[in-house]
C-alpha cells in the first residue's frame, strides 16, 4: 500500500521533535508494510524576512528534501499569513505550493491514499488533491482543529466542517475530540485511534524508591498547560518535603512569567527549567523523575502522559481531557479537576507520602500503555482503516 502523508508538523533540520508523533506513526506504518512518502509544507520566507526574525530564518534554512530516520520527506514552500489571517483559504495556498511536487512524485509512486494530519490547512490541501487525483483522503484531528481553529470565526469553522464532510474517513486521537463533533453528520465516519509510544524508547520502569521527590512536566510553556498550578502546589508542599524539586522540559511564551512566579513563590531554587530537549534527552529526564504531573486543561490526547506512564512514572492529568482514554483514576494514575491547585496538592502529597502507592500506580500505568497504546497498536488500527476505505 502506497501512502502520501501531508503534515506541516514533521521533524526537520530546524526542529527534530516537531510533529514527532506523526513521524512515529509513519515509521510504524512502514513496519506494517506500507510505502510512505511525506510532504511537510513550510511557510515561504522570502528576503528580507529571514533578516527580521529567527522564525523566518529557520523556515528558510529547511532543505527542500531530506531523509528523516529512513523516511523520505519533502518540504515545499507555501504562502502563509500571520495571526491566522485568511486561515479559511490556507489549505488552498498550501495546495498551490505542493501540487507540482505531488504531480512529479505520482509519476513513479502511484499513491493509493492520502493521509492528512489536521484539517486546516493540511486536510484542505489533501481535499483539493482528492479532486485532482480521485484518491481517498483520511484526516487525523490531533486537537488544534477542535480546540482552537474551530473558534476563530464562522468562515473558518464552516471551511473546517466542509473539509471533514469531504473526507472519506476522520480519525480523532481521543474520545474527547470525537464527542465535540458528535452532532455533526460526519461523526458517523469518525473513528478514535489513540496515539502511542515505542517501548524501545522507554526504560525498564521504576523499581521503587524510598523517597519520591522529583516531579517532572514536559510541555510547551503556555498557559493552558497548567504549569503555574504545579508551581503553586510545589510551594504549598515545600515545608513538608524539604528536598522536593520540580523539573520542567520545554520552552515557550510563558517561560518568563513562570520564572517570575517561581521567585514570587520563593521556590526559585526548587524549579529547574531545562528548556527544549530532543526526544532521547526527554526520555532520560523521565527515567530520572519520580512523578509526572501536567494539569493541562486543553489536551486532545497528550502523548507525554503515556510516555511517562511507559517509564513507570505515577502520572497526574486532568479530568475530561483526551488522556481519560488511558488513565482510570486511582487505578493506573490520578486525575484532578482543571485549574484546581488543591487537587494537585492532594495528588502530589499522596504520591510523595506513600511510595508504595506511587509504585503501584506507576506499574499499572506502564502495563496499560504496553498492552494497548504503542505505535504498533496505532499502526495496526490505522492500516485496517486504510484497507476499509480502499475496499469500497
Amino acid at each position: 500500500m502506497r501512502i502520501l502523508v501531508i503534515s506541516h508538523m514533521y521533524p526537520s533540520s530546524v526542529n527534530p521533535v516537531y510533529g514527532i508523533f506523526v513521524h512515529k506513526q509513519v515509521k510504524a506504518l512502514q513496519e506494517q508494510g506500507c510505502s510512505v512518502k511525506v510532504i511537510s509544507p513550510v511557510p515561504y520566507a522570502p528576503w528580507p524576512l529571514p533578516l527580521l526574525k529567527k522564525k523566518w530564518r529557520d523556515y528558510a534554512s529547511i532543505p527542500s528534501q531530506a531523509v528523516v530516520d529512513g523516511v523520505e520527506v519533502y518540504y515545499p514552500r507555501y504562502l502563509e499569513f500571520p495571526r491566522s489571517f485568511l486561515l479559511q483559504h490556507s489549505g488552498r495556498l498550501m495546495y498551490l505550493g505542493l501540487r507540482r511536487l505531488v504531480r512529479r512524485l505520482s509519476r513513479d509512486f502511484k499513491f493509493d491514499l492520502i493521509h492528512a494530519h489536521v484539517a486546516l490547512p493540511d486536510g484542505h490541501a489533501a481535499f483539493l488533491l482528492k479532486k485532482a487525483y480521485n484518491l481517498p483522503v483520511i484526516v487525523t484531528v490531533h486537537g488544534v482543529d477542535f480546540l482552537s481553529t474551530i473558534h476563530k470565526g464562522d468562515k473558518i469553522k464552516q471551511k473546517l466542517f466542509a473539509i471533514l464532510e469531504g473526507a472519506d474517513r476522520i480519525i480523532t486521537v481521543s474520545s474527547k475530540l470525537k464527542r465535540i463533533i458528535a452532532d455533526r453528520p460526519f461523526a458517523a465516519k469518525t473513528v478514535v485511534i489513540n496515539n502511542g509510544i515505542n517501548p524501545e524508547d522507554c526504560g525498564p520502569g521504576q523499581s521503587g524508591k524510598t523517597q519520591a521527590r522529583r516531579v517532572l512536566s514536559v510541555s510547551n510553556l503556555k498557559k493552558t498547560k497548567g504549569l503555574d498550578i504545579n508551581m503553586r502546589a510545589i510551594a504549598q508542599l515545600a515545608d513538608k518535603y524539604p528536598d522536593l524539586m520540580y523539573y520542567v522540559v520545554g520552552d515557550g511564551e510563558e517561560r518568563q512569567n513562570l520564572e517570575k512566579l517561581a521567585a514570587e513563590l520563593n521556590i526559585k531554587d526548587r524549579v529547574v527549567f531545562l528548556g527544549r530537549l530532543d526526544h532521547p534527552a526527554t526520555m532520560k529526564q523521565m527515567a530520572e523523575a519520580d512523578i509526572f504531573c501536567l494539569p493541562s486543561w486543553q489536551e486532545g490526547f497528550g502523548i507525554v502522559y503515556i510516555e511517562a506512564m511507559a517509564q513507570g512514572l505515577p502520572t497526574i492529568a486532568v479530568r475530561g481531557e483526551g488522556i481519560e482514554d488511558v488513565i482510570s483514576h486511582d487505578q493506573n494514575g490520578l486525575l484532578v479537576r482543571p485549574h484546581c491547585v488543591k487537587d494537585v496538592v492532594t495528588a502530589l502529597d499522596l504520591l510523595l507520602s506513600d511510595p508504595a502507592k506511587a509504585l503501584s500506580l506507576g506499574q499499572a500505568g506502564r502495563q496499560t500503555v504496553m498492552n494497548g497504546f504503542t505505535w504498533k497498536h496505532n499502526a495496526e488500527k490505522t492500516l485496517k482503516l486504510y484497507e476499509e476505505v480502499l475496499s469500497k
